[in-house]
């Protein structure tokens, strides 16, 4: 017999949820995944979910409280990091 007031594991969001959630494109998300610049990700059965808690964690290393404020973190564009290979050189 299992206990319903027992609490429910973390939601898991596919990429379409997890864009809305960010407030981004699905297309954006995409891009941070295949760059390595967006949030932590599973992969379950092929399909890429992502953890509310680490949606909101790669969010809040975009906090400033001012212009001047450095921040804790950085979240990059979805974009190739600079110096990154890309592809064959002649």
């Amino acid at each position: 017999m299992s206990d319903v007031h027992a609490p429910l594991p973390p939601r898991l969001l596919r990429t379409p949820e997890a864009a809305r959630y960010l407030g981004l494109s699905g297309r954006t998300l995409e891009k941070h995944r295949t760059f390595g610049t967006g949030p932590a990700y599973k992969k379950i059965g092929g399909r890429v979910v992502y953890a509310m808690g680490d949606l909101q964690a790669w969010a809040d290393r975009g906090s400033r409280i001012s212009t001047n404020d450095p921040g804790a973190g950085l979240v990059r564009p979805a974009r190739r990091p600079s110096g990154a290979f890309d592809g064959p050189r002649p």
